[in-house]
This record gives C-alpha cells, sequence and structure tokens, in this order.
C-alpha cells in the first residue's frame, strides 16, 4: 500500500560512539515547515516501523484528527549484542549511546525539523530494553524529554533504585504496558526471566511517587503481536489532539 506520508533518512557521525548512525523519520502527509510537530524518537527504530506498522498508523491517526501532527524517528541498532550494550541498564555503551541521544540526535533533529523545541513536545518509545532505556532518558533529562511510551520494559534493581530516588517524575506523563503472558521471557543473555512481576512492582512505586502515568496489562507475551496492538491506544493516548 503506497504510503501517504514521507519517509526520510539522515546520517549522524557520533563522537559519543565512534560510529556512523542512520536516522528514519516518517513525516505526515499534510507535513509543511509552517506548523509544529511533536516528535516521537523510537529505539529499536526499524522494528516500529516494520512490525509495529507505525508509519501506517500514523497515516491513519493523521487522517481521523486523532493523533497531534507527529514525526516519528527511529533510531536502530546493528545487531543483538548491540542493543545489549546501548539499551541495558548496566550496557558498556549505555553512557555513550545517552549522550549520543541527548547531545547529538536532539539537536539535529530540533535543527532539521519544525519542533515545539520543549520537552513536552518530546516522546521516547520503545520496547523492552528500549523502553527501559527511554524511562532513564526521561527521569535523568527531564528538561529535554516530557513523555515516555514504554512496552514491556526490562526492570532490574537498577531501574527501581532510579525511579525511588528521582526528583523529576512529577514533570514527565509515561505510558507504560506489560503482557500478563510475560512470566518466561528468554532475554539476549539466553536467561529465561519474569517480566510481569517486576512490572507489576514498578507500577506500584510509579504511584507511589505520584507520576502523570498511565499503566495498562495486556492478554499476551513478550512479542511484537502484543506491541502492535496496543499501539493505536499508546499513540492516542500520548499524542491526542487537546
Amino acid at each position: 500500500m503506497r504510503r501517504k506520508g514521507k519517509m526520510v533518512e539522515e546520517q549522524i557521525d557520533s563522537k559519543f560512539l565512534n560510529e556512523t548512525i542512520t536516522l528514519k523519520w516518517y513525516q505526515p502527509e499534510a507535513f509543511t515547515p509552517l506548523n509544529k510537530y511533536h516528535l516521537c524518537i523510537m529505539q529499536d527504530g526499524d522494528d516500529y516501523f516494520q512490525m509495529g506498522r507505525v508509519a501506517t498508523l500514523s497515516d491513519r491517526l493523521h487522517d481521523e484528527y486523532e493523533i497531534e501532527n507527529t514525526i516519528f524517528v527511529g533510531i536502530h541498532y546493528n545487531d543483538k549484542y548491540d542493543r545489549q550494550d546501548k539499551y541495558h541498564p548496566s550496557g558498556k555503551k549505555q553512557s555513550a549511546y545517552i549522550r549520543f541521544l541527548t547531545q547529538e540526535v536532539l539537536p539535529f533533529l530540533e535543527d532539521t525539523l519544525p519542533t515545539h523545541q520543549v520537552a513536552g513536545g518530546r516522546t521516547l518509545m520503545g520496547d523492552s530494553l528500549a523502553g527501559t532505556l527511554a524511562l532513564q532518558v526521561a527521569v535523568s533529562h527531564p528538561n529535554l524529554i516530557g513523555q515516555v511510551i514504554m512496552q514491556s520494559p526490562y526492570v532490574n534493581e537498577t531501574i527501581m533504585e532510579i525511579i525511588n530516588q528521582s526528583t523529576s517524575l512529577d514533570t514527565l506523563t509515561i505510558y507504560h504496558t506489560i503482557g500478563t503472558d510475560e512470566e518466561n521471557v528468554v532475554t539476549t543473555s539466553g536467561e529465561t526471566k519474569n517480566f510481569l512481576t517486576p512490572n507489576r512492582a514498578l507500577k506500584k512505586l510509579m504511584e507511589q511517587k505520584q507520576a502523570s502515568y498511565i499503566y495498562h496489562e495486556l492478554p499476551g507475551k513478550h512479542t511484537w503481536k502484543a506491541w502492535q496492538d496496543d499501539l493505536p491506544r499508546a499513540l492516542t493516548t500520548m499524542f491526542r489532539w487537546d
């Protein structure tokens, strides 16, 4: 099916990661530099475009005026080990990747696209470890990121402590989902982990911290089928017209 919008690709030579990384973004059909656009930056970007069908959703939701003017930006990983290094809380490249996001990607996008240039106009979205990263970046940079969409994030003691110690959650809006069948998830390392119980613990902590917080449990496993099925609700919840 022909896309109504336009997919654009650009590259950034990252001084923090010492590699060239491709950014892909999808502009809605009615895109014009005269308007301002919300940015939704997705780690696992190719997965969101291909398996999440974000471009198709963007076409439909913009046509039906269900979301505000939004540009969806995707950043992808090289392989599953590179993804682990960049997204995991203890990944050896995670701190460099966060600097890449905040000090290279955001300025580049703000210089290139007509955006609101405020934290409330920027959302980070991710699944599994990419959702974990989205939360970490937003909590540590609330002046830059105002919203998070995290689907089945990996939650460990590090994440719980970060949230427990945070004093900036009241500035964020967070959308959080987890599948009810995510008790035996095989991770990149080959270990099987229970995702459901730690996510429920994170929910309780979020509620105690009185964050602007939306939580749903889905009837599904740690798969793209569950995440894709939930994306229409996630996007209309977070980007709806006021």
